[in-house]
């Protein structure tokens, strides 16, 4: 079960903030994986914030392969989270969103990479390059690789292996 309270402490409680929500599931190659992440409006910008479990456990590279973990985690352009198979995961949530055609590591929907621990992973963090209201309609992806940051245009991360489909609440 999951806890999150929307307002930490050191916020005060506004009705006028917006936020955004997305219910995050696994794909075929990671069926036991979900959690959720919220986007609320702080003041000059935004707060992130992902608490997921059942993420693939960290296999170091070997034999040409790329390492399983830390994972990729993106804002894709389309909020659709359907059509999940083993070859091919949500192949129907586009590109990396970047609303101002940024070099790759510098998208908008870059975030950092998931860190986990025995699968589960919590974690939280500001951007100025968006607001809630900017991310509803799109979707969240993690990703089987960590992110590279640097090859175009998506940072080499491999397979999607969670999707979510970002909604204003």
């Amino acid at each position: 079960m999951y806890y999150y309270q929307p307002y930490p402490m050191y916020y005060p409680i506004r009705q006028s903030v917006m936020r955004a929500y997305a219910e995050i599931r696994g794909s075929k190659l990671a069926p036991d994986l979900k959690g959720y992440m919220t986007v609320m409006d702080i003041p000059n910008g935004a707060e992130v914030t992902v608490e997921v479990s059942g993420l693939p456990h960290y296999k170091p590279a070997q034999g040409g392969q790329s390492p399983i973990g830390p994972h990729g985690f993106h804002i894709h352009e389309k909020g659709d989270c359907s059509g999940s198979n083993s070859s091919d995961p949500f192949p129907n949530t586009g590109e990396h969103w970047n609303p101002t055609n940024q070099p790759h590591g510098n998208h908008a929907g870059d975030f950092p990479v998931l860190f986990s621990n025995d699968g589960y992973t919590r974690m939280s963090f500001f951007t100025n390059k968006f607001t809630a209201k900017d991310v509803v309609g799109k979707s969240i992806i993690i990703h089987e690789n960590p992110d590279d940051y640097r090859t175009q245009p998506s940072g080499n991360s491999g397979k999607k292996i969670g999707c979510g489909v970002i909604k204003a609440y």
